[in-house]
């Protein structure tokens, strides 16, 4: 693992386990899916050195991004909770916050679709809070992106998606999801369009 940050390293997996059981089916939805994310974000971050990414960061956040999926009912990944899909990045952002990893946890919060707006959640009618939670910092972003190539759903297989496919998903949930996906290509991979 890299260290470039100047914060005490992570230890993702023990978090993970204190909420999750290490036998079920959500663990593995939750780590082998986030793994996947993690070299993708890995090789995104490396990708542009210019930009300075804390390739620490992304690694632990990446790991972390999906925890609150536990709490949501998600049943073909082994979630049994109550709350809807939605709201994994918020329940997540709870989880982390109470282990004492502020940024870690607005990752969870900002890594859904390609961030949601205050004025998405309000047209859509979304059961979250009212406010912006679109990645802001380089490393928010990178987790975002890598995590729109690979599925939870074990029927998907492990396979990374094509941009194609990420931008016929995101368009689905309007203009600005989609345009702000193909902004992230043109970042870091412009030769994937």
């Amino acid at each position: 693992m890299t260290l470039n940050s100047k914060e005490s390293p992570v230890a993702p997996l023990e978090i993970i386990k204190r909420y999750y059981d290490p036998r079920s089916r959500a663990f593995e939805s939750l780590v082998s899916h986030s793994t996947r994310v993690m070299g993708k974000a890995r090789a995104v971050a490396r990708a542009v050195p210019a930009m300075n990414p804390d390739i620490r960061f992304i690694e632990e956040a990446t790991l972390l991004h999906d925890i609150g999926i536990i709490k949501v009912h998600a049943p073909d990944i082994g979630c049994t909770g109550d709350a809807p899909y939605v709201c994994h990045g918020v329940l997540g952002r709870e989880i982390l916050e109470k282990e004492g990893l502020p940024r870690h946890a607005l990752v969870c919060e900002r890594h859904v679709g390609a961030g949601i707006t205050a004025e998405e959640i309000a047209a859509a009618g979304l059961p979250l809070p009212v406010r912006d939670m679109c990645p802001v910092s380089l490393e928010e972003i990178i987790v975002a992106y890598a995590d729109k190539f690979f599925s939870k759903n074990p029927k998907a297989g492990n396979r990374e998606k094509p941009v194609d496919e990420i931008i016929g998903e995101m368009a689905k949930y309007g203009r600005r999801q989609k345009e702000t996906f193909l902004s992230w290509v043109r970042r870091f991979e412009p030769g994937m369009l």
